[in-house]
């Protein structure tokens, strides 16, 4: 079975995904492909298309030609074209194509390619979706209609990143992020030091809520109960490095979900702090050792943390625990599978 995965490879998901397939599967070779930019963050794929050529006509027809030949299987992220633009781009019409041709095709969700805004506000208390005035929640919204009922629309098997996309693709399977995890394991124990390190990384503050919680994290360290970093602008290559120097790692609280940024720092051993909703922890099916708190309840959980420090310290160790068991890949592997059986 020769499996392509792509165009979008974001957070170098499609990269893991297809390497966790071919280390769990018999029979399975994958590659990865992306359209990569000058400016961005391109993760390790196994051929990079620059943008100006993956929209060119040309390379499409001739990548039309060529996956058909070459792959039995197609995974398409993002709800984004993997024959390009040479009939538009339109995803629907060249699944056809592929079906058509004999390949097997699945869709893939990663995020706000189906969040739909509307439907996140009404379903989560703290969704930052509830501000009408952002005028990016319009443009979320469009995109999430548009791409969100190619996915939805498709007669294939769909998968999902995150357990809180299952509210806009109830038809798909949760496939979970992967990490390398001896990449991010980290010897040291946290809370050892007697202010602890509590850092926090928003690749977008909006969306993580940096606004509502660093505040309360600045007034614990202008008190002395901790230090505080806020983690922005360095590549993922030095994130180990940094979450191995932290104690705590801050993830989001608004969305109600957790991603590969919290799967990162819980594989660092780090205690983990993030609002996960019940209706995601459920779907997760085990205990998620990620720290549950909110802009409301915030303060108390970190003064939990510093001062019942075994406790923490176990919540640490569980994170470790579950990311084996959940995010090696061995379960992505295992959900894959049944596309490729």
């Amino acid at each position: 079975m020769r499996v392509l995965i792509g165009p979008a490879n974001f957070a170098g998901q499609g990269w893991e995904w297809g390497r966790a397939a071919e280390r769990e599967l018999d029979g399975v070779g994958v590659q990865v492909f992306m359209f990569t930019r000058p400016d961005g963050f391109n993760y390790p794929c196994d051929y990079g298309v620059p943008a100006p050529v993956y929209r060119s006509t040309a390379w499409g027809i001739q990548q039309e030609d060529y996956v058909p030949q070459h792959f039995t299987h197609v995974l398409i992220e993002a709800g984004r074209p993997v024959l390009g633009f040479a009939h538009g781009g339109e995803v629907p019409a060249e699944a056809a194509r592929l079906r058509a041709a004999g390949v097997a095709v699945a869709m893939l969700a990663h995020g706000s390619d189906v969040r739909l805004p509307s439907r996140h506000a009404e379903l989560y208390p703290h969704s930052p979706f509830t501000d009408t005035e952002w005028d990016l929640v319009a443009k979320l919204e469009a995109q999430a209609e548009r791409l969100g009922a190619i996915i939805n629309e498709d007669t294939g098997l769909a998968f999902v990143s995150t357990p809180d996309l299952l509210d806009d693709v109830p038809r798909a399977t949760w496939l979970p992020v992967v990490l390398d995890l001896a990449r991010w394991a980290c010897p040291t124990v946290p809370l050892e030091r007697e202010r602890p390190l509590v850092v926090h990384a928003p690749s977008n503050t909006r969306i993580k809520g940096t606004e509502l919680i660093e505040p309360i994290v600045e007034r614990l360290a202008e008190k002395g109960l901790i230090d505080y970093r806020r983690i922005t602008g360095v590549a993922n290559a030095d994130m180990p490095a940094l979450f191995a120097q932290a104690d705590v790692v801050l993830d989001q609280f608004v969305l109600g979900s957790y991603g590969v940024a919290a799967c990162e720092g819980l594989a660092a051993g780090r205690v983990v702090i993030g609002h996960v909703a019940d209706r995601v922890r459920d779907r997760v099916g085990e205990d998620l050792p990620i720290v549950e708190a909110t802009a409301d309840t915030l303060e108390e959980v970190l003064d939990r943390v510093c001062s019942e420090r075994d406790w923490a310290r176990a919540q640490a160790t569980s994170g470790v625990e579950y990311v084996r068991r959940v995010h090696d890949g061995r379960r992505s592997a295992q959900v894959l599978s049944a596309f490729l059986e």
